[in-house]
């Protein structure tokens, strides 16, 4: 499925509008990670465990955004806008919402 930023495809015609698609995905950190991750940020670096549960995050809810769309009829998603919060008490779960709109692509 093509699924974009910008509200058009070049080469493409949109034949017709689906309707509003989200995806979303909630994941929760490891005690672990969380320790690891805050001395990675005091002596500097990358924090490997958070990068890897964002990237997670991210493909689940892309995955129901497609899901999503196919269930309106639709072969692509155009305007899709990306959301990232922290949520939970104390910060404990990430959330990643994905908005789009469906349609099809002729």
């Amino acid at each position: 499925m093509l699924m974009t930023t910008t509200p058009t495809v070049q080469g493409r015609t949109i034949t017709h509008y689906r309707g509003i698609v989200v995806g979303e995905a909630i994941m929760g950190a490891n005690l672990f990670k969380d320790l690891f991750a805050g001395i990675r940020d005091v002596i500097g670096g990358r924090a490997g465990a958070y990068e890897k549960e964002l990237a997670k995050a991210r493909q689940v809810a892309f995955s129901e955004l497609e899901d999503n769309a196919r269930a309106l009829g639709g072969n692509g998603v155009v305007g899709i806008d990306l959301d990232y919060e922290v949520v939970g008490e104390k910060g404990s779960m990430l959330m990643v919402s994905i908005s789009g709109t469906a349609v099809s692509l002729e």
